[in-house]
């Protein structure tokens, strides 16, 4: 090899591998829920903004507790969540910035279309719970820290509850579409994100038994960059980008636009409101 080979190599090596490279810029690293990422709305709207700007967007989809720690250690650039207590945590640490609210559903709490617990009759999600509880009618939780695990926990709470360990009360550890297999599978209750749900009702044999529109049901998304004071070798203009994206018209209509194969729409548009028809 010569000399002069040898240092091109060299220099396209570490092209590749230094943080502030053009090819890092093009680059950004994602972590967010498994409600974003199986309802289909990432890879729906994510290639677009990669065609707009020429970033690609590796995509770790995994619970918000988990999403919010890869932030807090610098292991992804933006966060994109729903357990706002635990974003304003994250926030208060320093963790992260520029955080933005970006789209909305509901919590549902689904289960067997005979409701052996009879939780459809419910005034309210609390309710709803001390009902399952009271029947022992078999609950399956997340238990994965993921912001639906959150607000299901806040529940049990509100419900002077703690069924942890209770042979009815079963623990998957895993995602929605997994814990929603699960109950299907056993016959038991569950809480969903409203989205998810929608996006699986034709595999799994449960039904929407309350449905609310409380303050304790409601699901709000934000995004989150992570701060390039803790962590300088993140890609803070690429996140930055994203945000704006996921924040703009465009944007929010792409949210508001998208629906499952039944029309239903899954995700509300926060920042602005538009119309499904506008232009």
């Amino acid at each position: 090899m010569t000399r002069k080979i040898y240092l091109t190599l060299l220099i396209l090596f570490f092209a590749v591998l230094l943080p502030g490279s053009s090819h890092a810029a093009d680059r950004l690293k994602l972590s967010s829920t498994t409600s974003t990422d199986n309802t289909g709305l990432l890879a729906y709207i994510l290639p677009i903004f990669e065609e707009k700007t020429g970033i690609r967007v590796d995509v770790i989809a995994v619970g918000t507790g988990r999403a919010l720690k890869l932030a807090e250690n610098g292991d992804v650039d933006v966060t994109l969540v729903h357990a706002p207590a635990k974003e304003r945590s994250f926030m208060f640490a320093g963790y992260g910035v520029n955080r933005r609210p970006v789209m909305a559903n509901y919590f549902i709490i689904v289960g067997p279309g005979d409701d052996p617990a009879g939780i459809a009759g419910a005034g309210n999600a609390v309710e709803a719970f001390m009902m399952i509880r009271e029947a022992q009618a078999p609950f399956i939780s997340r238990g994965d820290e993921s912001g639906t695990h959150t607000r299901e926990l806040a529940i049990w709470k509100a419900a002077d509850s703690n069924p942890g360990g209770a042979r009815w009360y079963l623990e998957t550890g895993k995602g929605m579409g997994e814990s929603l297999a699960m109950a299907d599978e056993k016959r038991g209750y569950t809480l969903s994100d409203q989205g998810s749900f929608l996006k699986y009702s034709d595999k799994v044999e449960l039904a929407a038994l309350f449905t609310g529109r409380s303050k304790l049901l409601y699901n709000p998304y934000s995004i989150i960059a992570v701060n390039p004071s803790r962590h300088p070798h993140v890609n803070y203009a690429g996140a930055i980008k994203l945000i704006e994206f996921m924040t703009s018209p465009e944007g929010q209509k792409l949210i508001g636009d998208f629906t499952d194969g039944s029309g239903n729409v899954l995700f509300e548009p926060l920042v602005i409101k538009i119309p499904s028809n506008a232009q």
